[in-house]
């Protein structure tokens, strides 16, 4: 009898105890259908993959709420290859053991060509819209979150980067703050006309076989120069009489750099709260990003910029824990 009066109380015990998962950080694969990535003309579904990252007691609090850090991801990526490097799960259990308690959330922005970079595109989809409109909504509405603009930060690495600040600089009334990693596409793109004629005779074979390069330029057409009636790809790849490049073509892909952005935006830019770049002194895109600090200094919006020992992509994880998201705990309201 003392023995089953002993295992009963074990029994419960540990029933009344909570579940040690609820005392960790938890990461979940979560899907959102997405009305702007309704209806592109290259499939990218509209049922969205999303990775959120609770923090350590969300379960046991249920009237608490908490600021959220919006993560974007770089190009030829996808979510899982970033979680497999940066471990988020324990970042934010890090984060919230230095007193900093965060949903992180972090968007899948693949497509057919590797990457929508954030933008709005009848051939790819509408990815800003999906980031800055669908996901924010949908976040709020399925978490319990801090649903306001001082509760939320936007971030991202490389492509990732420049969403950070394309989607930033469009829907400031939605962001607080903005931390952009190493970002890419500052500066404006031109194709030459030998890279326009291979990307015309492209087949959606061989766009499923391209490398990193081969497929990047291409990518960045079906965004920024898109061409619905164009199939396969549906990119516009007009040339002239005389075997140029359209200028239009490659008008429309320097209007997305976003050093052009800069001057027409600086009402959206001197809004937020805080502005970090973030970027290794051996990365190939240094140069245009020390382009972007210039030109913001130019200009008087305030920001911050650090040039650390490091390439592209080897500081990823350290730079999220030691950066990014003290970054963010200065900058958004605490969880309450």
């Amino acid at each position: 009898m003392k023995a089953l009066i002993a295992t009963l109380a074990g029994a419960l015990a540990l029933a009344a105890a909570p579940a040690a998962a609820q005392d960790k950080a938890r990461l979940s694969w979560q899907t959102m259908h997405s009305p702007a990535m309704e209806g592109n003309v290259e499939g990218n579904s509209a049922n969205r993959t999303v990775l959120v990252v609770t923090p350590p007691g969300y379960d046991e609090h249920p009237n608490k709420r908490y600021p959220v850090v919006y993560f974007l991801h770089g190009y030829w990526a996808t979510p899982q290859m970033y979680e497999d490097m940066a471990k988020f799960e324990e970042a934010v259990q890090g984060a919230a053991e230095a007193g900093n308690e965060v949903i992180l959330v972090m968007p899948d922005g693949h497509s057919k060509l590797k990457g929508g970079f954030y933008s709005n595109s009848p051939t790819v989809g509408n990815y800003q819209d999906m980031v800055g409109k669908d996901l924010v909504a949908w976040v709020d509405s399925h978490y319990r979150t801090i649903a306001t603009r001082a509760g939320r930060g936007l971030s991202g690495h490389s492509m990732g980067g420049y969403g950070t600040l394309r989607i930033g600089m469009t829907y400031p009334e939605t962001f607080d703050s903005l931390f952009a990693m190493s970002a890419c596409c500052l500066s404006p793109m031109s194709v030459t006309p030998e890279a326009m004629q291979k990307a015309a005779a492209m087949t959606d074979e061989d766009a499923a076989k391209a490398d990193f390069g081969g497929l990047a330029g291409v990518s960045t057409l079906a965004t920024w120069a898109p061409d619905p009636q164009n199939p396969p790809l549906y990119i516009d790849t007009s040339m002239t009489d005389d075997g140029k490049v359209d200028p239009l073509v490659n008008a429309k892909l320097a209007a997305n750099a976003m050093l052009a952005w800069v001057p027409s935006h600086l009402q959206a830019l001197k809004s937020f709260d805080a502005i970090a770049l973030d970027i290794g002194d051996k990365d190939f895109l240094l140069a245009q990003n020390q382009q972007l600090h210039e030109q913001l200094t130019h200009y008087g919006v305030e920001h911050s910029w650090t040039n650390y020992d490091g390439d592209h992509g080897n500081r990823i994880a350290a730079r999220i824990r030691s950066e990014l998201l003290p970054f963010f705990a200065k900058h958004l309201e605490k969880a309450r």
